[in-house]
């Protein structure tokens, strides 16, 4: 017997006795046989659905059964961690790569099987999904021919060097996604010019250097989420949003928000509408000396833009002349997969931590949405720094992305309790925000609502959800790709697609208003530019100094200080 021919002998050993057991595990799940637990005063196991049971069990049996006789062949597929070559070609990663395969199949069909609510088998999915791309062979040295082929290569440098990369990323806190020694905010990222023309302890506004002789008159607000930087809108030259809307004409300002540290833990959401997006508001305007400005919300922003349009109605106060939503969450009946984390036990949990004072840790919330991706956004880059002794490459996108925020805990638990467990901004008189009852039946303004039709953190139902909440002039844009790549999509950049419809009907479900949609190829810029304008008012001389006369005077340069803060 040859070495090579020993290595698939003990493979196909290893996998029979794999195989064997989870028909062991299989047969243990017959309903009639998971009675007993519960007559003996145990919490009631999973119920599954027998049909669906002896299906799957079948199915196991066989493709176990074609994985014995006929060998595990290519292992690639679509799956990017076996897609080397040296996967197929060595018997013991390839009979691991297949036999995880055909387990992963059987435990998400497993899951499918469970006979629950929605909810709980949604939990489930997503248990089993963090479980299977935790225990993928590719994440083990003694399983990953990859790792081990260029340990060998390189005389076990790669092995010395990540055990570096994971000393230098314990240390600081997050796995590295990007070689983060590449970026400095201000230099090459965030580098649209303008300047810092006010600031309390909760954010400062960026007034921008106008880019064009002349600026329409009324005046353009960006209010970005909170937990986040503000520069995913103004990463590059080629990809800012805001420079973008600088080059067409718009005088504009964006919040910058204070990274918040001991000193705000007990700010709450009524502080940050106040004192933030009504501030923000009212200072745009005294700036640009116009009783009305245009503004727009992106993500949590979106939501806080919301709140305060609505406080802004209860008051009969129209400072604001139109509104776009980016991926923003109004109706949060679905939240996507963040669902899986809400309930009741959870929201007070929150309370009872952080509710009356604390902070929400910039890292834990960044892990959590690292996490909804796992495969792409821990376990790649695990296997990249750690087993391979690999520098991940410079992306300012991943830059941003590591670049964490903290949430004072009042704003965050209250957060989660009206909206995401409760959904109260939608039922009116529901909410009392800054001292007003909240109805968005009363937001009259024209709205400019864009949802990305891969989202996962605001699902393109949730935001097309938006349309039957607010009952002004709506024009409503659904663009191709995910949360961020969706939004940022310049149209130099000649991707992607978008769909509009111009016919001015908004049913109740989006599939119905795509059915009378038209898809267009290229960015949605063009066409939220050509829309803004129509509400801009007429054009004027652009300003030749930053904020106006004393009262509101250049106080730094754009980025200004708060975006550099670390959580």
């Amino acid at each position: 017997m040859n070495f090579q021919t020993g290595w698939e002998q003990g493979a196909q050993q290893w996998q029979q006795m794999m195989t064997e057991g989870w028909s062991r595990m299989l047969s243990g799940l017959d309903p009639a046989a998971l009675q007993g637990p519960v007559a003996a005063g145990l919490p009631a196991p999973l119920n599954f659905d027998a049909q669906k049971l002896d299906q799957l069990r079948q199915q196991y049996l066989e493709d176990a059964r074609a994985l014995w006789t006929q060998g595990p062949g290519s292992v690639a597929g679509s799956d990017k961690r076996f897609a080397a070559e040296v996967w197929s070609g060595n018997p013991v990663a390839a009979y691991s790569a297949a036999m995880y395969q055909l387990q992963s199949r059987t435990l998400g069909a497993l899951a499918e099987a469970v006979q629950a609510d929605d909810k709980t088998r949604a939990r489930i999915r997503f248990a089993v999904d963090q479980w299977l791309a935790a225990m993928a062979p590719s994440n083990f040295l003694a399983f990953n021919p990859e790792a081990q082929q260029k340990a060998l290569e390189t005389k076990g440098e790669s092995l010395a060097q990540g055990l570096t990369n994971l000393l230098h990323d314990l240390r600081q806190g997050h796995i590295s996604m990007t070689d983060e020694s590449v970026f400095e905010v201000g230099r090459n990222v965030a580098t649209t010019e303008g300047a810092v023309v006010f600031e309390n302890e909760l954010f400062q506004l960026i007034e921008y250097k106008p880019l064009t002789a002349k600026v329409h008159e009324r005046p353009f607000l960006m209010v970005p989420p909170c937990i986040n930087k503000y520069y995913i809108l103004d990463l590059q030259p080629t990809n800012s949003l805001i420079r973008y809307a600088v080059s067409q004409g718009q005088r504009t300002f964006v919040v910058s928000w204070r990274n918040p540290d001991e000193s705000l833990a007990g700010k709450t959401w009524d502080d940050y509408i106040q004192d933030a997006v009504l501030k923000a508001i009212e200072v745009t305007r005294e700036i640009a000396a116009s009783q009305q400005i245009n503004a727009l919300g992106f993500c949590v922003g979106g939501t806080m833009l919301g709140n305060a349009l609505a406080v802004l109605a209860a008051r009969g106060e129209k400072p604001v002349a139109s509104a776009t939503f980016l991926t923003a969450l109004l109706d949060f009946k679905d939240t996507g997969i963040l669902d899986v984390f809400i309930d009741e036990n959870f929201v007070r949990l929150r309370e009872m931590q952080m509710g009356q004072g604390g902070l929400m840790k910039g890292q834990d919330m960044a892990s959590t949405f690292s996490f909804l991706r796992p495969n792409d956004l821990v376990w790649n880059y695990v296997v990249g720094n750690y087993l391979k002794g690999e520098q991940p490459p410079p992306f300012d996108l991943l830059y941003w992305n590591s670049d964490s925020t903290n949430l004072p805990g009042p704003f965050y638990a209250w957060y989660l309790r009206n909206f995401y467990l409760e959904n109260n901004l939608i039922q009116p008189g529901k909410l009392t925000v800054c001292g007003e009852s909240l109805d968005l039946s009363q937001v009259k303004l024209p709205v400019y609502i864009y949802g990305s039709r891969e989202d996962h953190i605001v699902p393109i139902g949730a935001a097309y959800a938006s349309t039957q909440a607010l009952p002004g002039k709506k024009r409503f844009v659904m663009g191709a790709s995910g949360h961020i790549a969706g939004v940022i999509n310049p149209p130099a950049a000649n991707k992607r697609s978008h769909w509009v419809r111009d016919d001015g009907e908004f049913p109740a479900q989006l599939d119905d208003w795509l059915a009378g949609a038209t898809q267009t190829p290229g960015s949605w810029w063009d066409d939220w530019a050509g829309w803004l304008k129509s509400h801009s008012g007429k054009q004027v001389a652009a300003p030749k100094a930053y904020g106006r006369g004393q009262s509101y005077q250049a106080i730094e340069p754009a980025p200004g200080r708060y975006v550099q803060q670390k959580a």
